[in-house]
C-alpha cells in the first residue's frame, strides 16, 4: 500500500479498535471477540477504498463488517453442530427407543466438541462432504495415504471420547507392544 493509505489505515485502527472490540465482546466470548476484530480490520485493510471518509461514518461501517464476521462465525459453529448430528445419523444407531437415541445423540455431540479442530475437519470431509481419500487429501494439501492415517486417528479419538476412556499413554502403548526377541 502507499504511505498515505497505510497512514489512513493506522488512524482508522487507532481510532476505532477499542470500539469494535467492545462491540464484539458484547456479542461473543472474549477470545472470539479478538478474532472478530482481527477479521474486521483485515477486511478494512483489504477494502480501505470502501471505508467511508466522512466524520462518524467509518465506525458504523466497521460495525457492519464486525457483524458480518460474527454471523460467519455463527454459521461455522452451526455447520460443526450439523456435522455432529450427521455423524450420529450415519452411525447406524438403533432408533428403537427415542430416549436412548436422544441420549446417544447428545453423547455424540459432546464427543464431537472434544475433538480438535483438525480431527473435526478430517471427519467432516469424510462424513459430511462424502469425499474420497484422494479428494479429501487434496482439500487438506496432503496425500491420500496421509489423509487415511489422519482419518483413522480422528475416528479413534472420537471413539475414545464416546467410550469416556482416556487416551492411551506412551508408556501404556509400549507395554502392549510385543517384546522383541534377541
Amino acid at each position: 500500500m502507499r504511505p498515505a493509505s497505510e497512514e489512513r489505515f493506522r488512524s482508522l485502527y487507532a481510532a476505532h479498535y477499542d470500539h469494535v472490540l467492545h462491540f464484539a465482546r458484547r456479542r461473543t466470548d472474549p477470545a472470539s471477540a479478538h478474532d472478530v476484530v482481527a477479521e474486521t480490520f483485515l477486511v478494512a485493510w483489504r477494502r480501505l477504498h470502501d471505508v467511508p471518509d466522512g466524520v462518524g461514518q467509518a465506525l458504523p461501517w466497521l460495525y457492519a463488517v464486525a457483524r458480518n464476521c460474527l454471523l460467519n462465525m455463527t454459521r461455522g459453529e452451526n455447520r460443526q453442530r450439523a456435522v455432529a448430528v450427521r455423524l450420529v445419523t450415519r452411525s447406524g444407531i438403533d432408533r428403537g427407543e427415542h430416549a436412548d437415541s436422544v441420549g446417544e445423540r447428545l453423547e455424540m455431540a459432546d464427543a464431537w466438541q472434544r475433538l480438535t479442530p483438525s480431527e473435526q475437519e478430517v471427519l467432516a470431509l469424510a462424513v459430511w462432504e462424502d469425499l474420497t481419500s484422494p479428494q479429501a487429501g487434496k482439500v487438506l494439501g496432503i496425500s491420500a495415504a496421509a489423509y487415511r492415517v489422519r482419518l483413522a486417528r480422528a475416528r479413534r479419538a472420537l471413539e475414545r471420547h464416546l467410550d469416556h476412556s482416556p487416551a492411551p499413554t506412551v508408556a501404556s502403548a509400549a507395554t502392549l507392544a510385543p517384546e522383541a526377541s534377541s
